[in-house]
C-alpha cells in the first residue's frame, strides 16, 4: 500500500482528496493536516510514502514545510506540491525545496492518482513543458559550466542520458533518439542517478541548471 498524508488548510479539499484517493486499492490516506508544521510532524509519526502539499497554508508553508521533510535526504516521504496558481517561481522553488512533482489542483482525478503513484515509484512528474518552464524562469543562471559531482565517472553514453534527462525526455524517447533498448535505458538511467547523487528527474533538472549545462533557448 502507499501511505498518502494530505496537506491542506482547505478542509473540504482534503476531503475531496481523500475520496479521490482511498477507493484506490493500492492507496491508503493516512492522515491530513491543516498546517505545513502539523504536515511535517504527522508524516514522520503516520510512516507517510507521499505527501501532498498544498503551497499556501499557515504556520509554516509548503515549500518550507516541504525543505524540512526532504533535508534529512531520505528516499521517503516523496513530496507532490499542490496549487491554484501556475506560477514559475512556485515551480523552481518547490523542486529546490525536494519536491518530486508539481500538481495543479485543477488536475482531473485520475491524474492525482497518477502523480501519487509515479512519485512512490520513485520518478518526477515533471513533463517537457514542465522542464521548459523551470529552464525559462532560470535564464539568468550560471554564465559556464561547472561540472556537478560525479561528472567525471559518467561514461559518454551516460553524459548523453543526463543531457536528455536534464530536458525531461521520457525513457521511451530516450531509447528511440540513441537506438537503445528500453532496459538498457532504464540501467543508464540509475547508473547516472548513482553517479551524481540525483533522487529523481526533477532533481537531475535541477543540477542540470545549477552547473550551467542546460540554458534557456539552448539545446543540453
Amino acid at each position: 500500500m502507499i501511505r498518502v498524508l494530505v496537506a491542506d488548510d482547505q478542509p473540504l479539499v482534503r476531503a475531496g482528496l481523500r475520496t479521490i484517493l482511498s477507493v484506490e486499492p493500492d492507496i491508503e490516506v493516512v492522515g491530513e493536516a491543516g498546517d505545513g508544521r502539523s504536515a511535517v510532524a504527522l508524516a514522520t509519526r503516520v510512516d507517510a510514502d507521499v505527501v501532498l502539499m498544498d503551497v499556501r497554508m499557515p504556520e509554516l508553508d509548503g515549500l518550507e514545510a516541504t525543505r524540512r521533510l526532504r533535508s534529512g535526504g531520505d528516499e521517503r516521504p516523496r513530496v507532490v506540491i499542490l496549487t491554484t496558481f501556475q506560477r514559475d517561481d512556485y515551480l523552481f522553488a518547490a523542486l529546490q525545496a525536494g519536491a518530486s512533482g508539481f500538481l495543479l489542483k485543477d488536475a482531473p482525478p485520475d491524474r492525482l492518482v497518477e502523480a501519487v503513484r509515479v512519485v512512490h515509484n520513485g520518478e518526477a512528474l515533471l513533463a517537457p513543458a514542465v522542464t521548459r518552464q523551470v529552464i525559462e524562469a532560470c535564464a539568468s543562471g550560471p554564465a559556464g559550466f561547472t561540472p556537478p559531482h560525479g561528472w567525471d565517472d559518467l561514461t559518454p553514453r551516460e553524459e548523453q542520458i543526463f543531457r536528455l534527462l536534464a530536458r525531461g525526455v521520457a525513457n521511451p524517447d530516450i531509447a528511440a533518439q540513441l537506438v537503445l533498448g528500453d532496459a538498457t535505458v532504464k540501467t543508464h538511467v540509475q547508473r547516472v542517478f548513482r553517479k551524481l547523487g540525483l533522487r529523481d528527474r526533477a532533481h537531475a533538472v535541477i543540477v542540470a541548471y545549477e552547473s550551467g549545462l542546460i540554458r534557456a533557448g539552448a539545446e543540453a
